[in-house]
């Protein structure tokens, strides 16, 4: 998501969120969609994460006591600082990883009531350079822990980051966690055994064909997640590569699309306003396959959904058979006649609206959820009905709230026997806002 889509977003969350449901496993869900919007205000020392069932979306509000910022700009110029967060991705397991941006806005001052400024934000000041930091945070208990800065290395990398945890019983509460992002034959990580930032260089990656991947532009289609101890980073033209970040040596592998799926490899796309041939309109909308197609976990195997963007916008879902044998067609849904007959608050769908994927339900590889308009809508495909809508619309990413996780810590950082890298956790804070000390 661009800088200026998440400045817009930042904007509509309240700075202070009502209060966060119960962290009683009775009384809360199994898991949830985490707004990629997250939002860092205020001087308290602790996070907040506002926690409702799907399709609702939850969020979270990290302390912007702990964040890198520069120099405040002139106070009477129309120069404005906002903190903007964004959710890069989530372990499986609870744990979310968090960039948040020390952003220049153009905000003319539109009025003075004493010290008070007010501003409308109009755009984001092309010539400062943000200053970034890092958090991983346990969505429930809102402990919170700020990365070490990148200091050498790629310090803008951040939108194709994931983060994998690792338990030494291979279950329950993890050991151990590790931040990586894929750049070639290259994997620039953070180790929480090491408790630094690191290169690996990887084993080659056998490619069907010879074409560069799209996050190796350093773009990205979607968010990277986990799965089978690896993390995995998606070209929605053509396939996914994994690679396991604890390795010394990570091996990255490949996995094409389903053959009707896979597309020619992405020109740079149109440069002007005005596409002038279909060709330019192809390539556009190949730039913005995320809205419309997704690979992820569900009910413990690998999905890949997507749907058309015209009438009558098919729903299709894939499933990846065992060691990567081929994907089997599990599901497929014209939505136009699904909620013809109903009485649903999106419709009729205004002009050029159409459904686009929002998540896939990591407990139930039947149910997709699509962004509709303003709606959140939640789609079983097995029984071919909806099965829920929120009248609320934002990029959010599937979160599993495991039943130990109200109750454990984020892994130390660093080695055992360091004082200084005791844990990172201790150099920052632990929010006791969900929860009764």
């Amino acid at each position: 998501m661009s800088l200026r889509r998440l400045l817009a977003l930042s904007a509509a969350v309240p700075g202070r969120l009502r209060r966060p449901l119960s962290t009683a496993a009775a009384s809360r869900p199994p898991w949830v969609l985490v707004s990629q919007a997250s939002a860092a205000a205020g001087s308290a020392p602790r996070s907040t994460a506002h926690i409702v069932e799907p399709p609702r979306f939850s969020s979270i509000v990290v302390p912007a006591l702990h964040v890198n910022t520069s120099a405040a700009p002139d106070p009477d110029s129309d120069v404005t600082q906002v903190l903007v967060g964004r959710v890069c991705s989530t372990s499986g397991d609870g744990l979310v990883l968090i960039t948040v941006f020390d952003v220049r806005a153009t905000a003319p001052i539109l009025a003075k009531q004493g010290a008070k400024r007010v501003r409308q934000v109009t755009g984001i000041d092309p010539e400062h350079s943000p200053e970034i930091t890092r958090f991983l945070c346990n969505l429930l208990t809102g402990q919170l822990t700020r990365l070490p800065d990148i200091v050498n290395g790629p310090r803008h990398c951040g939108p194709q980051l994931g983060v994998l945890t690792q338990a030494d019983r291979g279950h329950g509460p993890p050991d151990r966690f590790a931040i990586a992002e894929l750049q070639g034959n290259m994997m620039f990580r953070f180790l929480s055994d090491t408790g630094d930032w690191e290169v690996a260089v990887t084993a080659p990656c056998k490619l069907p064909l010879a074409r560069p991947v799209y996050f190796e532009r350093g773009r990205h289609d979607q968010e990277v997640f986990a799965f089978g101890g690896r993390l995995w980073w998606v070209d929605l033209t053509w396939g996914a590569i994994s690679a396991d970040p604890f390795s010394d040596q990570p091996e990255p592998r490949f996995v094409e699309l389903p053959r009707g799926s896979v597309l020619p490899a992405r020109s740079t796309g149109p440069t002007g306003r005005v596409l002038r041939t279909i060709e330019e309109g192809d390539a556009l909308r190949r730039c913005a396959l995320g809205r419309y197609r997704r690979m992820g976990v569900s009910q413990g195997s690998l999905r890949y959904v997507e749907v058309w963007d015209r009438e009558p916008f098919v729903l299709s879902s894939f499933a990846l058979g065992d060691e990567g044998s081929g994907w089997t067609l599990e599901h497929r849904v014209v939505l136009s006649r699904l909620w013809a007959d109903g009485d649903h608050p999106w419709l009729p769908l205004p002009e050029k609206t159409t459904p686009q994927i929002a998540a896939l339900d990591p407990l139930n590889g039947d149910v997709i959820y699509l962004m509709v308009g303003r709606h959140v809508v939640g789609v079983d495909m097995n029984r071919e009905e909806v099965i829920g809508s929120s009248p609320q619309r934002t990029d959010c990413i599937p979160c599993v709230l495991p039943p130990w996780l109200e109750s454990s810590r984020i892994p130390a950082a660093g080695k055992k026997d360091d004082d200084e890298n005791k844990t990172l956790a201790d150099v920052l804070v632990r929010s006791d806002g969900n929860h009764a000390k």
